[in-house]
């Protein structure tokens, strides 16, 4: 048997082992597994019960119909003999199916595509000064729930693709409900809301065919942004490595508008928020995002579900810019109403203000991360709108959009949704009404109720518009004049990135636009990125063997931000996943060892072999999580070999198509994982026989990022400082863009 080590891997389905025989012995329902957790349970009208989490879930030892009815046969139809027609009489059929056929809800139109945890923030009070959030006072815990989510793609659809993601986060506060909806990208595709339809459209796949699913490389999207030249700031952002993120663990998070912050003195003060992952940012490469689409199209969600189970609980510290209320809403000559736009933290920097914490995963998929309903206009006493015009219309379509989701106007009272502050909002009825008001007067003012309820003043908690002056104007459609620069901050993103980084963004557009039918959308596309940078336009035009355009705008010149670069930093490795390659003639103390130390560390030791079970040698038996079958390099950050030079017996192209390369001496699918692992810039290490097994693969042992050493101690401690930089950028030289800044 395995060695008892307490290194938790993630994967278990169920809270108990089951038993091999089905069981016939009635008991109670499982409870949940350790890392999950239920919405809190409260009444549809905000009141603690007291019941614990699970009491919404099922009970009882025996299956029921939907009203209590005990069952005893459901694999049956009720028929007119055993060869005859079904009766209509058989309402536990009718019940059965009718509920199955009714299961699904219509999808989000954008943000389908996504996954949710359970966790807690806590305020450090460091935003007291400026607003009266009572969430944000000092040492403040308040649950939270937060959906990830892919824009464009279906609830179908594979996560790593190239897309902007959803970063929702629902505050359950006990001054009601505060969501703050956002994204990974600071800035949006258009600056005014009455687009939406229109990029949403545009993105989405071509309606003729219904494809692309899930991604931008195609003429209807390019069409839109190279004729709606707002958008090519959030493009530029989404063609960068941060358009692939490797986790929504290592993901930024904005809330893209600048809102109004208020406090106790009625001061107020304009604000960006910001979430920033304490394991860093950091992306996937681009021929491992398509590998993982294939092999694992759940490969966010899952990765996060795994780290929660695992004890590797992903924080985020909140921040925020802050910027004098001024009457024309300007910084540093940047329209603070433009969503199109970002601050620069050299400009601005981020305050930190509260640490989230993701400590749980959902019970129920559907009840809590396909229901919940995140609005903007959820605020909270402290914390306001700007006319920001994009954010004035989600205002409006949020709301909206639940009710047409959800079934009706109360949405808010589904479980994940349910507010932890007392609710009495006088409305009433409608679809999916739970709660059972009491009283006769849901108006005010009243008498027969006892007047209940009554109007708070600001002193006991009541929120209030910040008084803002609206100025004199005219009615009309059009935007200031200010929205009008749609490339400066696209160059000066591009011009602060690494030049590894560039060539990610060379290498985005040039397959993103290589895929457009249309020559003069790709030709449209690059007069824009020739207005933002000749040489990224020119190595643009190369790669689709098309000529470089001339700028046709003067654009203004800002200085780079070092702020927007994911490469030069070191971060935490927690939650770092490690494949360990070993097999028969491995020194399983030293496996062991390696694992033991990388768990140690807060990362994810898997130990792959050729086949699974269990590797046994000397009385020591090490657990095999994954096989030389089912591991492909995209699921890990780093690898450790210690072994694997022997094929495996189902090394055949019959048995698996990846081991019918011929190989020297090696198993091909171990060589397989080794040179995708280098391709991608990852950390391989190894001892002893490994060096053979390099060899073999073709790895060049001298190459950055290559750790040898003699021992499990020796080697996982060089693994874990190189995946501190997250890859070895420095494995492959990189060009960049002549005009790009000097590193």
């Amino acid at each position: 048997m395995p060695a008892e080590d307490n290194i938790a891997i993630p994967g278990a389905p169920a809270s108990e082992a089951p038993a091999q025989a089905e069981p016939t012995t009635p008991r109670e329902p499982l409870p949940p597994k350790p890392d999950q957790r239920g919405p809190e349970a409260v009444s549809p009208t905000g009141s603690p019960t007291g019941a614990p989490a699970t009491a919404r879930a099922q009970s009882g030892q025996y299956l029921t119909t939907a009203q209590g009815l005990r069952l005893q046969d459901t694999d049956h139809s009720l028929k007119a003999g055993t060869r005859g027609p079904i009766l209509l009489q058989d309402h536990h059929l009718r019940e059965k199916i009718t509920h199955f056929d009714h299961e699904r809800i219509p999808e989000r139109v954008v943000h389908a595509r996504g996954a949710g945890a359970h966790g807690v923030f806590r305020s450090y009070g460091t935003a007291s000064k400026v607003t009266r959030a009572g969430f944000l006072a000092p040492d403040v815990e308040t649950p939270v729930f937060v959906r990830f989510s892919t824009v464009l793609g279906s609830r179908g659809s594979a996560d790593a693709v190239r897309d902007t993601r959803g970063f929702s986060t629902k505050f359950y506060t006990d001054e009601g409900t505060y969501d703050l909806v956002g994204n990974n990208i600071p800035v949006f595709f258009i600056q005014d809301g009455i687009k939406f339809p229109d990029i949403v459209h545009a993105a989405k796949p071509h309606p003729d065919r219904e494809i692309p699913q899930a991604q931008s490389a195609h003429d209807t999207f390019w069409d839109f942004v190279s004729l709606h030249t707002e958008a090519q700031a959030h493009t530029m952002w989404n063609m960068s490595d941060r358009g692939i993120p490797r986790s929504y663990r290592t993901m930024e998070g904005f809330g893209v508008h600048t809102f109004r912050l208020v406090n106790a003195d009625g001061d107020t003060t304009l604000v960006k928020f910001h979430w920033k992952p304490k394991q860093g940012v950091h992306s996937l490469v681009w021929e491992e995002a398509q590998i993982i689409n294939g092999m694992d199209p759940d490969f966010h969600r899952r990765d996060l579900a795994d780290a929660i189970e695992a004890g590797a609980y992903p924080e985020w510290e909140l921040g925020i810019q802050t910027f004098p209320d001024t009457e024309d809403q300007m910084f540093e000559g940047i329209d603070l109403l433009d969503p199109t736009k970002f601050v620069p933290e050299e400009l601005a920097p981020v305050q930190p203000i509260g640490m989230m914490t993701l400590t749980a995963n959902p019970t129920n998929y559907f009840a809590e991360t396909e229901q919940v309903a995140f609005h903007p206009g959820h605020l909270v006493p402290g914390i306001d709108v700007t006319n920001d015009p994009l954010l004035q219309v989600r205002l409006f379509s949020y709301l909206d959009t639940q009710i047409s989701r959800l079934g009706g106007p109360n949405f808010a009272q589904i479980p994940i949704n349910r507010p932890h502050a007392p609710v009495n909002d006088m409305l009433r009825d409608g679809m999916h009404q739970t709660a059972v008001h009491a009283g006769v007067a849901p108006y005010r003012p009243n008498s027969l109720d006892g007047g209940c309820p009554f109007l708070a003043g600001q002193d006991l908690g009541a929120f209030v518009d910040v008084p803002a002056a609206v100025a004199e104007s005219i009615k009309e459609r059009r935007n200031p004049a200010s929205f009008d620069d749609h490339y400066s901050q696209a160059r000066l993103f591009f011009r602060s990135l690494s030049a590894v980084e560039q060539d990610h963004v060379i290498q985005a557009y040039t397959f993103e636009l290589g895929k457009c039918y249309e020559t003069a959308v790709r030709e449209r596309q690059l007069q824009a990125l020739a207005n933002i940078d000749a040489a990224l336009c020119a190595a643009v035009a190369a790669g689709l063997g098309m000529a470089a355009p001339e700028a046709s705008e003067q654009v203004a010149e800002h200085a780079p931000s070092p702020a927007l670069s994911q490469v030069g930093l070191t971060w935490p490795v927690a939650g770092r996943v490690v494949g360990i390659i070993a097999d028969s003639s491995s020194d399983l103390s030293q496996v062991d060892a390696a694992r033991k130390a990388l768990d140690g560390e807060g990362m994810v030791p898997l130990v792959i072999a050729p086949t699974g079970g269990t590797l046994s040698s000397d009385g020591l038996s090490v657990t095999v999580q994954r096989t030389f079958l089912t591991a492909r390099s995209t699921e890990f950050d780093a690898l450790i070999v210690a072994g694997g030079q022997r094929p495996a017996p189902d090394a055949t192209g019959g048995r698996d198509a990846k081991g019918g390369e011929p190989a020297a001496g090696a198993d091909p699918r171990v060589g397989l994982m080794l040179s995708e692992a280098y391709r991608h810039a990852k950390a391989i290490g190894f001892w002893g026989s490994g060096s053979g097994v390099l060899d073999a693969a073709g790895i060049p042992q001298q190459s950055a990022g290559i750790a040898a050493g003699d021992d499990a101690a020796s080697v996982t401690s060089a693994v874990s400082e190189l995946l501190a930089a997250h890859r070895a950028w420095d494995r492959f030289p990189a060009t960049g863009a002549a005009a790009g800044p000097a590193r």
